[in-house]
Formats: C-alpha cells, sequence, structure tokens
C-alpha cells in the first residue's frame, strides 16, 4: 500500500510522522508530506518521496488540490496525519478526502471536540476520572482575580494547543498573551496536579474496542515537555479508562491520554487525537500500533493486543546525517523531492 505520511520534523521537538513511519516502512510505501523544507525527514532516506504541503490555514481548497496532484503522480491510497494543525482540516472533511479514493481513519468531527480541554471536564466524569480545576477566560483582569483565588504556579492552556507552567502573575500574563495571540481564545488556567505523569497511546477500531495500547511514565522531559527518557508500566486503572473512553465515544482510529497519577488517583489532563512522538516505544516492545491502524484502514481484522513488558526504558538521543544542499534546493524550489 502507498501511504502518505506528515509529522517529518525530527528535532528536540519531534513530530510522530518518523516514529509511525518506522513502524509500517518495511510492508508499505511511503511518502512524506512536510511543511518545511528543513525538517530531517525529508532527507532522512525512509521515504520514497516527500511533498511540501499548504500551511493548513489555508483551507481545504489548498489541501484538497494538494492532495490530488500528489494522488496523480504517486497513486497514494491512504494518509497517516500526524501534526495537531492540520487535523481539524483532515478530520472535517474526511468523507471528500475519501470519495478523492484516498483512506482516513481518523475520529469523528464530534469526537474531535469532544476532546477539547474547556470539555474534558465532563468527558472526564463519565468516564468516573478527576479533571484538575480548570478556569476559562477571555481577559487579564479575570486572570488577575483568579490569580488572588488560586495559588501558583498555574497552567496556562490553550483551548486546543500549547500550556506552559507560570510561576508568578508576570508570567502568567506573558503566556496568556503569547497564547492568545497564536491560537486565540478561550485561555484555560488549570491548577497544576502532583503526581507521576503517565500517558498512554492507542488506536481503537471505531465500534467501541481498544485494540492495542501502551502506558509509560516519564522519567525526563525536554524544557517544552517532550519525553527524553522513560519506562513501561501496567496500571490496570488507566487501562480500564482507556476502554471506557473507547466505547463510550466509538473512538476511531490513533489517541494519547496524558494523566497525573497520585496514588490510586488518576487526573486527565489532556487527549490528543493522534499518536504521540513517542509512538515506537510502544513498536519496541511488540505492540506495533501504526501497524495496526493501517490494518484498520485496510479493512484487516486486527487482534487485540494489550500485553507488553514492564520495565522496558525508552532513551531519545540526537543523530546527524550529511545530505548534498541540491535536496535542500530542489525541495524548496519545486516543492517535492
Amino acid at each position: 500500500m502507498k501511504i502518505a505520511v506528515s509529522g517529518l520534523n525530527n528535532t528536540d521537538n519531534p513530530a510522530p510522522g518518523i516514529p509511525v513511519i518506522k513502524g509500517i516502512k518495511d510492508e508499505h510505501t511511503i511518502i512524506g508530506l512536510s511543511y518545511d523544507p528543513n525538517e530531517p525527514g525529508n532527507y532522512m532516506g525512509m521515504c520514497e518521496k516527500v511533498y511540501l504541503m499548504p500551511y493548513p490555514s489555508l483551507g481545504f481548497e489548498e489541501l484538497k488540490n494538494r492532495l490530488l496532484y500528489i494522488k496523480e503522480k504517486d497513486g497514494i491510497e491512504a494518509v497517516v496525519p500526524n501534526l495537531d494543525a492540520e487535523l481539524p482540516l483532515y478530520i472535517k472533511y474526511q468523507k471528500d478526502i475519501e470519495d478523492m479514493g484516498i483512506k482516513l481513519f481518523l475520529p469523528s468531527l464530534e469526537n474531535f471536540e469532544l476532546r477539547n480541554k474547556n470539555r474534558l471536564d465532563k468527558l472526564s466524569s463519565e468516564l468516573n476520572i478527576t479533571y484538575p480545576k480548570t478556569y476559562e477566560i477571555t481577559s487579564i483582569n479575570e486572570l488577575e482575580k483568579i490569580s488572588k483565588e488560586a495559588s501558583f504556579p498555574l497552567m496556562i492552556k490553550g483551548n486546543y494547543y500549547k500550556a506552559y507552567k507560570a510561576y508568578n502573575l508576570e508570567s502568567a500574563i506573558e503566556y496568556f498573551y503569547k497564547i492568545s495571540n497564536e491560537w486565540g481564545f478561550p485561555i484555560l488556567v488549570q491548577e497544576v496536579v502532583k503526581g507521576e505523569e503517565l500517558n498512554l497511546v492507542g488506536v481503537a477500531d471505531g465500534n467501541g474496542e481498544l485494540k492495542g495500547a501502551v502506558t509509560i511514565k516519564k522519567l525526563t522531559t525536554t524544557d517544552i515537555g517532550k519525553i527524553w527518557t522513560g519506562v513501561t508500566i501496567h496500571n490496570e486503572k488507566l487501562l480500564e479508562i482507556a476502554k471506557k473512553f473507547v466505547k463510550a465515544t466509538k473512538w476511531r482510529g490513533a489517541f494519547e491520554l496524558e494523566c497525573i497519577v497520585n496514588m490510586n488517583h488518576i487526573y486527565l489532563i489532556e487527549i490528543n487525537p493522534r499518536f504521540p512522538a513517542w509512538v515506537h516505544f510502544a513498536t519496541e516492545v511488540g505492540v506495533n500500533l501504526p501497524k495496526m491502524l493501517i490494518n484498520l484502514i485496510q479493512g484487516k481484522n486486527v487482534k487485540q493486543k494489550l500485553d507488553y513488558p514492564q520495565n522496558k526504558m525508552y532513551v531519545r538521543y540526537t543523530g546527524e546525517f550529511v545530505t548534498d544542499m541540491s535536496n535542500f534546493t530542489k525541495i524548496l524550489t519545486s516543492k517535492e523531492l
């Protein structure tokens, strides 16, 4: 199968594309979808061809025209989108894209909006899981009022993307402007919950069954919260929550639950409607979630796989390679490589 995969950035703020490709490249032909000529995945030799894509802010018509061009030239049969910024377009217009002969396996628009941060309180209640106390604001006056009622540090979050930990009012105001200028309103102010950070990555079949999942505990992270080292663990309560989430929503495709666990108390922090950048860790411990996703796209029967070894350690590292400058020039000018 010829599959297009986005998210080819592989720097200190890695995207999920390269880890996804690692899980499926032995059985399928990969076409890379890139948004920046500087993305390392453009040059790593893991894609048969790479195309530059229009920014999602340009709208669906630009995306549609580009996908039609790529399908005509290279015959792509499916797309695995991996970036937060592009997912709303792919999800909203997935029927239109599938009518073009390009398969997707994504959640419904209703489910995508259900995991918006200002709606997670309601979802958490339905799943019998705790959601940290959260305020929804649109002004500095509201932020100043909250700062007198709540204790710092506080998380300052966008409704869809971005989150920063503020240790005082001055930094909270800075992050308020930073997020609102980029992503708009509302801004969420959330209490900081102490405990171990657990993340569960999974794939669901759209009929209420969790097909595969792996849970890790973050040991160290980068300054922007990306996992650097982690370890596999089993947490039955979190796994049951994931099963309940999938059954209740009929979730379709990849997802990640970000949680804080304090003793036996689990706080839901975020739901990502895609694979995380550490998804190849799951593949390496025997649960190849990207492969499961592609098998579901193809309509194959996928056996449930929820068992994996505990205490396996994940270590991210940096690497370098050399390529010719003409490759950069070519993708910059012709928008394909």
